[in-house]
């Protein structure tokens, strides 16, 4: 279930104390009674593609454990229309009510008798919608290569949804077998999890056939799927035997080749790591033009966003192809964990995808060596996670979850990026073999099962003999993470450590007296050698004195070689001065390079240091080669630009950003040059899109004229460029070059050339033209998942569009509630919608807005936009004066 972690967005929380609202009243949940289950799911569908309906018949092979005279089960929208019970060998039993309780999304089926302990078949026969809101089984519009508007039924299960497509016992440790029949028109291609067995023309209607598929193996309903359209799909063989198929739209079977190559290279690799095999014959995965998430897992059929799936060898660009690579790497890994071993109820769901989220890493490393991906980790998911989790109204990794509506809140960046980030922790603690080792023996252990988070932790502490749990519960049980406080002195040769860990808060250092503590891994390097670990101790006290010996007093010494351990560092400014110069001549590695500049920046957000600091030391960076340093610097940078464009020096920022990434962009140039890779083509996006956006007179004048032959078909920009070109006109444009990027929009084939554009559409400035790029978001063309990122380009792009894209919000709030409610999209709105803004009453008032407007899906995410805003507010009393005087200084000629 790939959030999708937006490509290129990086998402920032900002926090503070005064927030002590509680969650509003829990309503008490009950999980299903377990009196009944079932064993087999018989299940046939006809979906209605024209109307928008769909017929089902369930025959559900049942376990009745206790005598009872009625069956609840999970159902939502959809109509009963008969039901009945058949016991093993005995007469047929009609139900006599169908009693729905909407809110629970529950129906009890009651029987005039009791229906005695045994075997039996539960026959349903039903009608549902194949409704628009990206969840259940639902429509997707499509237009065929010759412009006809069509669409197609697809589902979308995870979390409680395949309820909406057929009447089941929704909960993912009531696993089932599945034996399911389509029933569709003959001119379209059918998929479900398992291959196709049987296909024969209807009875009753020639112009339909039935198509029938394999038993699964026994899983949960989440993981169930079905897809009924038109696609045309490339086929390869994994070295171990499984098909895999990759379908696109029609006409566009080799942008399916790039994802084609990854997953034949990723299921060897996760056979080979887990000593598993992957259990089904074949493997399909299929981009879905209408799709909430950035991809879900379905157990042999695998759905995506176009642009997840997607590369045009032309048109693609390369951020794009690592996407791609990072999320096929994800939803495989989940065939394993999470399909084959299923958490036993959702307050495990980050298991899965924290799991899924570190180890899609591992395997494009394996498949793309030049892809640096380590160190974009830190920057992508890492840091992101330590910002969240900052937060008064963060939450713990694992939370107890009750009600459905509650699931789709923890589909966030604790649940991906911190679990993710933890687990990295705990694979460096633990070492390769062992955790392969524990890994290996709980995929056998629990296969077709479900395991709860202890269950890991006890197979890891049996092929590792470490504390596992006791050390990994201090992390997933309690919320945050440390700030550890690190002193030192000179005896003799040796190098004497003070340690001492508190609670990090975006708000300044915890005082509090319950402080809590971590079991935190630290290990230690010094500039003898700082690619490799000299020590490694176990934190497990509030402070601790660490002697290494045989270091000289010129050297330096370095907590965290690799940044794998979460937390934030503060050393001594004599420690701090002294790493200072591995920056600049970059003998510290990249990723410790980035983790020195991100931890200060995070210290000057929460007062701890002046954020002038900060600025001193991205000076320092000027000789910076690697483009994942540069990405996190670039970040940070935005953060601050944005917060100062509530002041009246927002221009000076800007000069200290052209200053900054002239020379990079000189070095660089408009041109790819032999020998160059990935990284390279990365960091020149990078690069000439900030300082074009920082109005760099030699960059705008060219990114204008690479514009003009670009609309003009004399020279087509390269897909790398595009992103950077479009954002610097835009930004300096007028309405002549917002109806030029518009029309481009409208004749772009490719679904992530739409995106790229829509992204960036927020840059223009002038207040009309910002409102006609609002109101683009709402219309036709633009796809209902990726109308959030037009919004939040608009939110994000200057101090008018904020306020202009928050009075939409409210303005549009029935529609766009209305169409994401519950899904996690909703959440992303608000957060990209809120963030940037940095005044006291701003908070209140949004506050007020949504007490009156619910979004229960979104109420964490608000009450951290809050945060945020009255983090922000502080942020700029506190340093604003000083950020300017040094900003003028700078500038000031030398007396």
């Amino acid at each position: 279930y790939g959030l999708c972690r937006s490509q290129c967005i990086h998402s920032f929380c900002l926090s503070s104390e005064q927030n002590t609202d509680t969650m509003p009243e829990r309503r008490p949940f009950v999980r299903l009674p377990t009196d009944v289950y079932p064993v087999n799911y018989g299940l046939c569908l006809k979906p209605d593609l024209i109307d928008f309906t769909f017929e089902g018949k369930l025959e559900a092979i049942v376990e009745v454990n206790l005598a009872t005279n009625q069956i609840v089960m999970n159902c939502a929208d959809i109509d009963i229309i008969t039901a009945s019970f058949v016991p093993e060998g005995g007469e047929e039993i009609n139900a006599t009510g169908f009693n729905y309780q909407n809110e629970d999304e529950k129906v009890t089926l009651s029987f005039p008798s009791a229906l005695q302990k045994g075997s039996g078949t539960l026959k349903i026969d039903f009608v549902g919608e194949l409704n628009d809101k990206m969840k259940g089984f639902y429509r997707s519009k499509y237009a065929t290569p010759a412009g006809e508007i069509r669409y197609a039924a697809v589902t979308q299960f995870e979390a409680t949804d395949a309820r909406r497509a057929f009447p089941c016992w929704d909960e993912p440790a009531i696993k089932a077998t599945f034996d399911i029949s389509l029933i569709v028109p003959k001119d379209r291609v059918a998929l479900s999890n398992m291959n196709v067995i049987d296909r024969k023309p209807h009875p009753e209607d020639d112009s339909l056939l039935e198509v029938k598929f394999a038993t699964t193996p026994i899983m949960s309903t989440y993981l169930v799927a079905f897809v009924i359209g038109e696609y045309d799909f490339v086929e390869g063989q994994s070295s171990d035997g499984v098909t895999v198929r990759v379908y696109t739209p029609t006409g566009k079977a080799e942008q399916g080749k790039f994802a084609l190559e990854v997953a034949v290279k990723t299921l060897p690799f996760y056979n080979d790591y887990f000593n598993v095999p992957y259990p089904l014959p074949k493997i399909d995965l299929i981009a879905i033009a209408d799709f909430a998430a950035g991809a879900m897992e379905n157990w042999g059929l695998v759905t995506y966003r176009e642009t997840a799936l997607l590369i045009d060898p032309k048109n693609s660009c390369s951020s794009s192809r690592q996407w791609v690579a990072l999320v096929v790497g994800h939803e495989l890994a989940h065939q394993w964990f999470g399909n084959l071993v299923t958490m036993e109820w959702w307050t495990h769901l980050w298991l899965n995808e924290g799991f899924a989220s570190w180890i899609e890493y591992l395997c494009v490393d394996h498949c793309f060596p030049d892809y640096d991906i380590w160190t974009q980790f830190v920057s992508a998911d890492y840091t992101r996670a330590l910002d969240l989790d900052a937060l008064d109204n963060s939450h713990p990794i694992e939370v107890n979850v009750g009600h459905p509506s509650e699931v789709d809140e923890i589909f966030d960046a604790i649940s991906y990026s911190k679990g993710a980030s933890v687990i990295r922790m705990l694979h460096n603690y633990i070492g390769d073999e062992d955790f392969r080792k524990g890994m290996h023996s709980y995929l056998l252990k629990f296969q077709h099962k479900n395991a709860a988070t202890e269950d890991l932790w006890d197979c890891l502490e049996q092929a590792s003999g470490k504390p596992i749990a006791l050390v990994m519960s201090s992390w997933t049980k309690q919320m945050g993470f440390p700030i550890i406080v690190v002193d030192q002195e000179q005896q003799g040769d040796d190098r004497i450590l003070k340690i001492s860990q508190k609670k990090f808060c975006a708000s300044g250092p915890h005082n509090g007296e319950d402080c809590p503590n971590w079991m935190v891994p630290i290990s230690i390097c010094t500039g003898e050698d700082p690619g490799c670990t000299k020590l490694k101790v176990l934190l497990d006290s509030p402070e601790t004195t660490i002697t290494i010996n045989n270091v000289s007093p010129d050297q330096w010494v370095k907590i965290n070689p690799g940044t794998v351990g979460f937390y934030r560092i503060q050393y001594s400014s004599a420690m701090l001065e002294s790493l200072l110069p591995g920056i600049r001549d970059l003998t510290l590695l990249p990723v410790d390079r980035l983790g020195l500049q991100n931890d200060l920046f995070s210290l000057s957000r929460a007062g701890m240091i002046s954020t002038v600091e900060v600025l001193k030391l991205m000076e320092a960076f000027v000789n910076e080669p690697n483009y994942t340093v540069w990405s996190d610097l670039s970040c940070n940078l935005g953060v601050l630009s944005s917060l100062l464009s509530h002041t009246d020096f927002h221009e000076e920022i800007q000069e200290f950003i052209r200053d900054l990434f002239t020379p990079i962009g000189l070095k660089l140039g408009w041109e790819c040059k032999q020998g160059e890779g990935h990284l390279d083509a990365l960091l020149r996006g990078l690069v000439l899109g900030k300082l074009g956006k920082a109005g760099h007179k030699p960059t705008l004048e060219e990114a204008r004229r690479r514009f003009k032959d670009h609309v003009e078909g004399k020279q087509i920009l390269s897909a790398d460029l595009r992103s950077p070109v479009y954002l610097t006109v835009l930004k300096h444009g007028d309405s002549a070059t917002l109806d030029t990027m518009l029309k481009l929009h409208k004749q772009a084939d490719m679904q992530e050339e739409k995106n790229r554009i829509e992204r960036v559409l927020g840059a223009i400035s002038a207040p009309d033209l910002i409102q006609k790029v609002l109101t683009f978001a709402l219309s036709e063309d633009v796809r209902p998942q990726d109308t959030v990122s037009v919004i939040g380009g608009v939110a994000g792009s200057s101090k008018h569009g904020r306020k202009a894209a928050w009075k939409f919000v409210k303005d549009n709030w029935e529609e766009l509630h209305n169409r994401y409610q519950g899904g996690f999209l909703i959440s992303r709105l608000i957060k990209l919608s809120l963030d940037g803004f940095a005044i006291d009453k701003m908070a209140a008032e949004v506050k007020s807005f949504f007490e009156s407007h619910h979004a229960p899906a979104a109420e964490r995410t608000v009450q951290q936009c809050c945060e945020n805003i009255l983090l922000n507010a502080a942020w700029l009393k506190r340093d604003a004066d000083d950020i300017h005087q040094y900003l003028l200084k700078r500038k000031a000629p030398p007396v």
